[in-house]
């Protein structure tokens, strides 16, 4: 070739023959150099016809950069090739790519095949089946098609097939849930969401939109395809003959297809999703052929006799509450004078059955439609309608009931009371100085209904008494409630955190016997808090009335509360007299009679599970930098403000100093609400009303939720660190509870159930399988459940889920961590299991 070129400078005469020579040994030694190259690049020794498609799919990508006819934008870029750190964020420039290095390949070691970097293969020797290269180069072109569509919002194809972003130890199912692979693969579905979820890895920053892998994907979930572990040739066909049912689908998919992945879920764990690598099987099986074996073994073996779910035979029927219903407990006690029997008394074993749907029910009417009006057949109770049509709190109309928005104390409405009330005590200043309020003996909670109208968070409790359903008809038109009674136990509630207590002729006998009843809700309510009280003691003359005003008036004065306002709406006909709590002790220091007497300095007011009455007040706080001695900020500043009696001193939840920890629990959920919730798993938030966290900490998943018209119940569970009061210090509410016994609420109660980490630790004291018994109880059918747990965990709740024929919209799972999401189904069971404990 020297002589060649020689030749050609000098002008010397040429030799035909001798070019002949020259141009066929160039052209030879081209074709040894790109064989050369695409062997030691991607050529496999032999592709099994067991390996899943997404093998195929992993070599013939590395060819791309070669042909330059697929992905112009990046002709360079080999994704097979790029370092470690290439796999977090969105920079997979070509100038960032390491030249490629085959020499360097037989130094890796098979035991290091599972950790599945980017740039750690199997020994790969180019010689090896060199014959492989056209069936591979034929195996591309239905690829690259699918390929070409899939782009970033920058125009350049995302790299994801080989090490682009790796999914280590990822796993995604979608929807359904049906397994695709385990070794970083997505697992397709029903195309209601791309794929979704993260662990830790949430606080990565940067988005990047679904690539090829995720595109084939959808293909394979919006026709049906890839359930029955089809692999190879066949696979790849099926994928580019469905590319018009993939238009299709996109259409109808809503909120699934063509969504940026930064949507999906932050995208560290994203990039952790969506990548591939070209690891070798060699001598191994698959680890997707062992796993989707034994899932498929392990669901089979669950559905024949793992969970023989039964239909729960009581006489509370389909409006089961266990601790409420416990007939046997209830006709043992020795007295219900203190209501003892509307309190809670739970079965000694929590009950496995499911509670069966009334008759004819239906999806509810969404919110504020629902605050008029509800599904009969969902609630069908008439009772209530009879002897409270006239005071406007439900009537019958056709196939609806509907709520005119009225109670006993405010039948022209409630919103002029509520504003009667603000007038008269403008100090009250509804949804800025006052918005967690607790409403007792609420009926229908058309009162708490209203204030959301005001920006004013309501707790409405009542017992499950003879007004028929009133908290379920609360709860069914989207209104916060639970079934309670002030009996002889403490509410579940922290001390001091109400803004203000609300009763409207809720029957509670305030004056007797010490004022024990008066004194709890002393407890509970904010130093410097109002008690707004509208009865017939307060406007009506009649002895009875006289009497009880009178002890009242004592009863009050003895503790410190001072009497603001007695105002008569003259619309309603009612009269409101507001009471405020004192903000120091002076005046309990200064009684000549110490009745009711100070707590002892031992009694935590805090304390609320289970914990019996006392008639005893605690004393105000006083230092500046505890609880109670100040006023929260207005609303809605507070929600993301630090409560100021948080100290850097203290240890928050997670290890932080406290104010750190708050803090960084709250932007850790708006990343997780707003790039993966709101967007990445199916949901239609617009149906979502009723929310429950039920394992929550600072309530920043609640708070995340501030813009949406939902509301959440956060739940902090017994045996968890009691931030409850910072949960009401932020405007939001909550409640103590033990998830080993049944919530106080009705069947159908939630739209939506947020499990954070909590039964990894409820399975530990008590019945899985009970525990989810209780998560269906209270879901509605078409209600969502996410868990994000740990993968054994998880696992077994999908099981769990699967056997009750509920939809797996979603999983996620790496590095032992998983976020699941399922859709509760209408189904029920058709055997029956007749709790004796429950029979009247």
């Amino acid at each position: 070739m020297a002589l060649g070129k020689y030749s050609r400078v000098d002008n010397r005469r040429q030799n035909s023959s001798y070019c002949s020579t020259v141009t066929i040994t160039v052209f030879v030694g081209l074709c040894l150099v790109g064989v050369w190259m695409m062997t030691s690049s991607s050529v496999v020794p032999g592709q099994s016809v067991d390996a899943p498609a997404q093998k195929n799919k992993n070599e013939v990508k590395q060819q791309v950069p070669e042909s330059n006819e697929i992905n112009p934008k990046q002709p360079e870029d080999s994704p097979g090739d790029l370092p470690e750190d290439a796999t977090q964020g969105d920079s997979s420039t070509p100038e960032e790519k390491p030249e490629e290095k085959p020499n360097e390949i037989p130094e890796e070691k098979p035991d290091e095949i599972p950790e599945e970097k980017p740039d750690e293969k199997p020994e790969e020797k180019p010689e090896e089946k060199p014959e492989e290269k056209p069936e591979e180069k034929q195996e591309e072109k239905p690829e690259e098609k699918s390929n070409e569509d899939t782009k970033s919002d920058d125009g350049s194809t995302t790299e994801t097939q080989n090490g682009g972003t790796n999914a280590e130890d990822g796993d995604t199912k979608i929807n359904n849930g049906e397994t695709n692979t385990k070794d970083g693969g997505t697992k397709p579905d029903d195309g209601e969401s791309n794929a979704a979820g993260q662990g830790d890895s949430e606080e990565n920053s940067t988005e990047k939109k679904p690539g090829t892998d995720e595109t084939e994907t959808k293909l394979v979930e919006n026709t049906g395809e890839g359930e029955d572990g089809e692999t190879g040739n066949d696979k790849i066909d099926e994928k580019v003959d469905q590319k018009d049912s993939k238009e299709a689908d996109k259409s109808s998919d809503g909120q699934a297809n063509n969504q940026s992945s930064g949507e999906l879920l932050p995208s560290g764990a994203q990039s952790e999703l969506l990548n591939e690598t070209t690891t070798q099987s060699g001598s191994w099986s698959t680890q997707a052929a062992e796993s989707k074996n034994e899932k498929e073994t392990q669901k089979s073996s669950n559905q024949q006799g793992g969970y023989n779910w039964k239909l729960c035979n009581v006489t509370a029927g389909p409006d089961y509450i266990p601790c409420l219903d416990n007939w046997q407990k209830i006709r043992s006690l020795h007295s219900t004078k203190h209501y003892e029997h509307r309190e809670r008394h739970c079965p000694e074993e929590p009950p496995t059955c499911l509670v069966p749907l009334p008759e004819g029910y239906k999806r509810p009417i969404e919110w504020s439609t629902s605050r008029e009006k509800i599904w009969y057949h969902n609630v069908p109770h008439t009772k209530l309608a009879q002897i409270k049509g006239h005071q406007n709190w439900v009537k019958v109309t056709g196939e609806f009931l509907t709520f005119p928005g009225g109670g006993t104390q405010f039948k022209h409405g409630a919103l002029h009371y509520i504003d009667f009330i603000n007038e008269s005590v403008p100090d009250i200043a509804w949804g800025k100085q006052t918005r967690v309020i607790l409403d007792v003996g609420c009926g229908v909670a058309s009162f708490g209904g209203y204030l959301f109208d005001r920006d004013v968070l309501t707790m409405s409790f009542a017992p499950k008494d003879e007004h028929e359903a009133q908290v379920q008809f609360a709860l069914e038109r989207g209104i916060p409630a639970i079934s309670a009674v002030m009996g002889t136990k403490r509410l579940p509630y922290p001390g001091r955190v109400f803004d203000a207590v609300h009763c409207a002729r809720c029957r509670v006998p305030w004056h007797i016997e010490g004022g024990k009843l008066l004194l709890e809700l002393n407890r509970v309510l904010r130093p410097g808090g109002f008690f707004v009280w509208s009865a017939t003691p307060v406007y009506q003359k009649l002895a009875e009335d006289v009497e009880i005003w009178q002890a009242m008036t004592e009863l009050t004065k003895a503790m410190c509360w001072e009497l603001v306002s007695i105002n008569k709406d003259t619309i309603n006909g009612v009269g409101v007299a507001t009471y405020r709590k004192p903000t120091s002790n002076d005046c309990y220091e200064k009684r000549s009679k110490q009745e009711p007497p100070l707590c002892e300095a031992s009694d935590d007011p805090n304390a609320a599970w289970n914990v019996p009455l006392q008639a005893c007040m605690h004393k105000v706080p006083v230092d500046s930098l505890e609880r109670g001695s100040q006023w929260p900020e207005q609303w809605p500043a507070r929600l993301g403000k630090t409560p100021y009696w948080m100290l850097s001193s203290q240890v928050g939840v997670y290890g932080k100093p406290a104010p750190e920890d708050f803090t960084a629990d709250y932007e850790h959920w708006k990343r997780v609400v707003s790039n993966s919730y709101l967007n990445g798993i199916g949901i239609n938030w617009s149906s979502v009303r009723n929310a429950m966290d039920m394992r929550s900490v600072y309530g920043g998943f609640a708070a995340a939720l501030k813009e949406l018209n939902v509301w959440v119940m956060n739940v902090i569970t017994v045996d968890s660190p009691d931030t409850l009061p910072i949960i009401y210090e932020r405007g939001l509410f909550g409640i103590y509870h033990d998830w080993c016994e049944s919530f106080s609420t009705y069947p159908r109660s939630y739209d939506l159930l947020h499990a954070d980490h909590l039964f990894s630790k409820v399975k530990k004291r008590c019945s899985m399988v009970a525990v989810f018994a209780e998560v269906d109880r209270i879901l509605r059918p078409e209600g969502k459940l996410i868990v994000r747990d740990n993968v054994e965990t998880m696992n077994e709740l999908e099981n769990m889920a699967r056997s009750m024929q509920w939809e797996v919209r979603m999983t996620y799972s790496k590095d032992k961590e998983g976020l699941l999401c399922v859709q509760k189904s209408k189904w029920r069971p058709r055997e029956s299991e007749t709790l004796t404990y429950a029979i009247a």
